[in-house]
Parts: C-alpha cells; structure tokens; sequence
C-alpha cells in the first residue's frame, strides 16, 4: 500500500512537470525587459521567448513577431529549443511508461515487468527534468551575464521571466518523479541483487541390488 502511495505521488509530480514544461515552452516571456523612459506614458514592456518575440506599451497595445530564421537565433536559443522538445516528448513519454509499472495498475503483464515498466518510465522522467534544467539555467546565466555587462545600453538589457522559473521548477519535479519511479522498483532486500537464490540439487537415489536382469529367470 506504501508503495502504490508513493508512486500515485510520483504520477502527479509527474504530471504538473510535464504541464510546466509545455506551458514553458510555449510562453514568450523567457526574457523580460520594461524601459519605462522619461515618461511612464510611454512606458514599452518588451518579452523574449523561443519562439517568438512581443512588445506591448502603456496605452494597451500588444504585437508579437514570430522568429522564422533558426541559424538567425543565438546559440542558447537554439540550445533551449532543441531542450524543451526533447524534454516534452520524454517526459509524455515517461508518464505513459510509468503508468503500466504502477502497482494500482492491473495491466502491464507480471510484477517483473512492471518493475522494469516503472524503471524505465522513471530514466525518462530523469532525463526529461535534465533536458528542461539546462536551457533554463543556461537562460538565466546569459541574463545575468547581460545585465551585468555595462557596456550593453540599459534598454538593452533583459531580465529572466516568468518561463524560466516555470520551466525550472518544473524540470526539477520530473526530476523527483523520475527518481521516486527508480526507486519504488528496487527490491526490499540489496541481497537479491547481488547473491541470487542457489539452486538447490536434487539427487536421484540409485535403486538398490544389481540392475541387471538375471539371466537365470528366462532359462
């Protein structure tokens, strides 16, 4: 019962990372700068994402312009992109793997297969948190990087939005997931892994006296 508990935990952990992940990825506001200028009228928020880049002003006027040209686009960019795809396909990937090594699961075939069921759904609940870390800790490096930099003009100069903090948190609940998924699958005793049961040897009784027929019967 602790078991199934503790992976019902890891399917909904599973589930809200993999949510963060695709609202991450599709949200502009990767970046994030508000040049508010001599006059708050005038006041122009600019937002940065991997797919597209959007302006709106104080007067409520809001454009975005989509970003056609890949070998245009910075390499983080291109990094982020490639990432979060990679880290949705296996996170969706890894939910549905997991689900048939569920132990509240009645599919899946015997408990050996669903214990490699739910390892294998847990590597790619992993991999997927991995995938989605690196271009947000990658995001915010370049920020920081950006703003502290003062040869680069303030209107210039961005700060980490809200995506980048969606798409962390949820690459590290992927993470746990995908741990707790490996974990519920090891076996209670570490000796099984290591010293397999010994096959027990079965000795046939040889029957007693001579085996032979005797010829003297027949005569």
């Amino acid at each position: 019962m602790a078991l199934a508990g503790l992976q019902l935990l890891a399917l909904v952990l599973g589930l809200c990372g993999v949510s963060g992940v695709l609202v991450a990825t599709v949200l502009p506001n990767w970046k994030v700068n508000v040049d508010v200028g001599s006059n708050i009228i005038t006041a122009v928020a600019q937002v940065q994402g991997l797919w597209m880049d959007c302006v709106w002003d104080s007067t409520g006027m809001f454009s975005c312009t989509l970003k056609y040209s890949l070998l245009a686009l910075p390499t983080h960019v291109q990094v982020a992109r490639a990432a979060m795809v990679l880290a949705c396909v296996l996170s969706a990937l890894g939910i549905c793997i997991a689900i048939v090594g569920m132990k509240c699961i009645r599919l899946g075939g015997d408990k050996d297969t669903k214990m490699q069921a739910s390892f294998v759904g847990g590597v790619c609940l992993m991999s997927a948190g991995i995938s989605g870390l690196i271009p947000t800790v990658w995001y915010t490096k370049e920020s920081i990087a950006n703003f502290q930099d003062l040869t680069i003009p303030e209107s210039n100069k961005h700060e980490p939005g809200g995506a980048v903090y969606i798409g962390f948190i949820s690459a590290m609940l992927l993470f746990i997931s995908g741990m707790i998924f490996c974990t519920s699958c090891i076996k209670k005793s570490p000796e099984a892994w290591f010293y397999p049961p010994k096959q027990k040897h079965i000795s046939i009784a040889k029957p007693e006296g001579n085996s032979a027929y005797n010829m003297k019967d027949y005569v």
